[in-house]
């Protein structure tokens, strides 16, 4: 989990850098193709297999969709947005989690940590009101990306300890194809196909192999830890994520967070972290 709070963020900073001259579908479809052109090799080489169950191919399609979904909606927020303020918004994603496990699941949620998810909100509320006064609706483009994310960790757990993660995310990668080719045909339907297609150049080139590499080894790093350790184990160090966003983001693009922004999140930080405390003390009974 902590390689991919390190190179999620250098994909990011890549997607941001790519954003005003390569097409979103067309950085997509790159992003999905790597993937699967990187690992097919080590599938074959290491004689993994390809088989699963009809009930494992549904839900590591959807996963694959809810992806795309979320991949395309962090890129496309990154055009409009710091790199680590649209992080923090996305971090409203595990209070989802929560609220989706006590209203969707029906799992136990105790007034503290609902409470934490009240902070988490408004934490994340502070970020997004100066993103919001300065570039509009895109601004809320983070949230789709903590939903979507939210759901895609769900799916995650169902099938992670199910199939090997290498042959899952070679799988997702040639399911993610047809589906953006898909998307391609249908908006050349209404855009100049010119507009969603655009022969990189050398640089540009480079970035799209690294976003891919990137892409790819952290959410490999990101499945193989919900397939080793708990959740709850795991959910302090994605808050490693901010840090390393606001770091590039200034290196990068000489962007901070202003004064309200910093303060939502680190209000957020620390609503996430309650959240997480009590999850461990629930887990060894000390609550309850």
């Amino acid at each position: 989990m902590l390689g991919f709070c390190v190179l999620a963020p250098m994909g990011d900073s890549i997607a941001k850098i790519l954003g005003s001259a390569i097409p979103l579908l067309q950085l997509l479809l790159v992003r999905f193709a790597l993937q699967a052109a990187f690992l097919l090799p080590v599938v074959l080489v290491t004689e993994r297999t390809f088989g699963m169950s009809p009930r494992l191919y549904k839900l590591t399609a959807l996963r694959t969709l809810l992806h795309i979904i979320g991949v395309g909606a962090m890129f496309l927020s990154l055009r409009y947005l710091p790199l680590a303020d649209a992080i923090a918004i996305a971090f409203v994603m595990p209070f989802i989690l929560l609220l989706l496990g006590r209203f969707v699941l029906n799992e136990e949620v105790g007034v503290h940590r609902l409470v934490a998810c009240a902070g988490g909100f408004i934490g994340t509320l502070l970020v997004i009101q100066p993103s919001f006064a300065e570039v509009g609706l895109p601004a809320l483009l983070p949230l789709v990306v903590a939903v979507d994310f939210a759901l895609f960790i769900l799916v995650t757990r169902k099938i992670a300890k199910e199939i090997d993660p290498i042959s899952m995310q070679t799988i997702s990668g040639f399911m993610a194809i047809p589906m953006l080719l898909v998307g391609l045909a249908v908006f050349s339907i209404f855009f100049d196909w010119r507009s969603l297609l655009v022969m990189p150049d050398g640089t540009q080139t480079a970035l799209l192999l690294a976003i891919g590499a990137l892409g790819t080894i952290a959410h490999l790093l990101m499945t193989w830890s919900l397939r080793f350790a708990p959740s709850a184990t795991l959910a302090p160090m994605q808050y490693l994520e901010i840090p390393v966003a606001t770091v590039l983001g200034y290196l990068v693009f000489s962007d901070l967070p202003n004064g309200i922004a910093a303060i939502g999140i680190g209000i957020t930080i620390c609503a996430g972290l309650y959240v997480v405390y009590r999850e461990h003390a629930v887990s060894r009974g000390a609550i309850s």
